[in-house]
């Protein structure tokens, strides 16, 4: 399959320079962002982020951060539970990383500002979510933490005046210099003073922190913002992406009619760890007998489950009750989700909320090494967008938020010290192609059809051709330059690797479910990578054995 390997913008009307451009504005960005002010403060650091500071993904986190913080907790059994929970497909060595450095980071977020829940005693109050066999997840403002997180690191990046941050800034393409490293890269801004329109930063080092893919499909619990503008613009540079067939579907988003699309409500899977429960039209417990964890099984079983059951009675959703719980435990522990669902004519104190699996969290991403460093020289990854390995094919709750805490410290600790010199960017030999705007609707009905919670080989192949198609006719006529053309040639980018590594994937494991392979085989685990060579997509599996410890298998 033919694909863009450069997109149709201006020529720049406007340069800077960076020393590090950061890309993304989330917990991974800004933290990244901050440590490598700390480590060099002589460096000149460019936060981009393409809404304003506070308008990705971190701020609607809503469980909290995981990290081995209690009374008898161990960063041992933390690794078990997420190898557990990634089915074998996870990095050891990448787990061991994230679990073990973990809690000194969650640490040196309170000492940033983050002011997580504690009991009146004064003990980090912690609370179990899916996977967890230990109540090991710190949250703040009952379900708001992910914005307390973004409050503080902002707070923390405004206090650094020497950070340098550009909103309303879409990144278009890496500057490449004549060895393919890189040089800097293209965006394109929204009236942020002297810069307006299509401009061109020439750096030393990029650093992607900008998130996920949900917008690939028709629903996701993601911002309008995420349209896997990281991970294809690193594929357009030569980066390979790995595992992107491990899209998790969060069990349990608020359903709100069959024709509602964007970005809907996420029911946390903290409230099940509080004790609610699933049930379907005839009140029967869903999870009972399904898993040892019932209602708190890993998110790929739970999803599984309520989808079979919707396709087994024809309803268009199940049912979460936490009417048990209480009115004033609604209102201390869990006021955000009271106060969406209340919006949206919900009263979870006295009615069951109707639930539906969604697009929630891309597991795979740009394929990076244990220190963010991506294939390309002067590249790096972190956060969603990264595919550092401790994920795997599932990722286990509240393992994100400290994913890009962790492995973002890891870059600021190697970055100043292999910076690149000063390199001129070459004109690329790549043809540049886009899009139009308006087949972004039909590639998400496509990808949400073929490429959702359930796959099989005829759908992905009718996806692959009509993306193809799609892709064929940017080539061939591009659209007008764009925002929403950007975008949404960068969504097809990834929606045609995504379905090319799920087609590729015969078999079923964690969040990726195949109609035609039910079965999991725990001697083919391995990875999927997929990447860009002479404008052609190109992917690979590569068996390995299962890394699960209930397989039997290395851990």
């Amino acid at each position: 399959m033919r694909l863009p390997s450069r997109l149709v913008a201006p020529e720049p009307g406007w340069t800077t320079r960076a020393d590090v451009v950061v890309v993304g504005s989330g917990i991974a960005g800004l933290t990244a962002a901050l440590r490598i002010d700390a480590a060099d403060p002589d460096l000149r650091v460019l936060v981009v982020t393409k809404d304003v500071l506070h308008a990705g993904s971190t701020q609607w986190a809503q469980g909290g951060i995981a990290a081995a913080l209690g009374p008898g907790d161990t960063p041992a059994q933390h690794e078990r539970d997420t190898l557990v929970a990634g089915a074998g497909a996870c990095d050891v060595e990448a787990v061991r990383v994230l679990v073990t450095e973990g809690p000194a980071a969650v640490h040196e977020l309170i000492a940033l500002g983050t002011e997580f829940d504690h009991h009146p005693d004064g003990e980090l109050s912690l609370t179990r979510e899916g996977g967890h066999l230990r109540d090991r997840i710190a949250h703040a403002g009952g379900d708001a933490t992910g914005a307390e997180i973004q409050r503080a690191l902002i707070a923390a990046v405004e206090r650094a005046p020497q950070i340098e941050v550009v909103q309303h800034a879409l990144a278009v393409d890496l500057l490449l210099d004549a060895e393919g490293g890189v040089a800097g890269l293209t965006l394109h801004v929204l009236g942020e003073g002297q810069r307006d329109g299509v401009g061109a930063v020439h750096a030393r080092a990029v650093v992607l922190a900008s998130g996920g893919l949900g917008q690939v499909f028709s629903a996701s619990t993601n911002p309008a913002v995420a349209t896997g503008d990281g991970t294809a613009l690193a594929l357009r540079a030569g980066a390979v992406a790995r595992d992107l067939e491990f899209v998790q579907f969060h069990p349990t988003v608020m359903w709100l009619g069959a024709d509602s699309q964007g970005q809907q409500p996420l029911i946390s899977e903290a409230v099940r760890g509080e004790g609610a429960f699933l049930v379907d039209w005839e009140g029967t417990r869903l999870m009972a007998g399904v898993h040892e964890l019932a209602d708190l099984a890993p998110r790929d079983v739970v999803a599984k489950a309520i989808t079979r059951r919707m396709l087994e009675t024809g309803r268009p959703h199940m049912w979460l009750d936490a009417r048990h719980l209480g009115a004033e435990f609604w209102e201390r522990r869990f006021p955000t989700i009271l106060a969406t669902c209340r919006s949206h004519g919900v009263d979870p104190v006295t009615d069951l909320i109707p639930v539906a699996p969604a697009q929630h969290y891309a597991s795979g991403g740009v394929a990076t090494d244990l220190h963010g460093r991506t294939g390309v020289p002067g590249l790096y990854a972190t956060g969603e967008v990264a595919c550092s390995g401790v994920h795997g094919a599932n990722r286990l709750a509240s393992n994100s938020l400290l994913e890009g805490l962790v492995f973002s410290r890891r870059i600021a600790e190697v970055l100043p010290g292999e910076l690149r010199g000063w390199a001129e960017p070459v004109t690329p030999a790549a043809t540049p192609a886009l899009v139009p705007g308006g087949v972004r609707a039909r590639l998400q009905e496509l990808m949400t059809l073929h490429v959702g919670v359930l796959r099989h080989e005829d759908g992905l192949r009718a996806a692959l051709a009509e993306i193809e198609r799609l892709a064929a006719d940017g080539l061939a006529a591009p659209a007008e330059p764009g925002v929403d053309a950007w975008e949404t040639t960068n969504l097809l980018t990834v929606s045609a690797a995504l379905a090319e590594a799920a087609r590729l994937r015969t078999e079923t494991r964690g969040s990726h479910w195949r109609e035609d392979f039910p079965g999991r085989d725990p001697e083919v685990a391995g990875h999927v990578d997929a990447w860009l060579e002479d404008g052609g997509l190109r992917a690979r599996w590569t068996p390995a054995p299962s890394t699960d410890p209930t397989d039997g298998s290395p851990a």
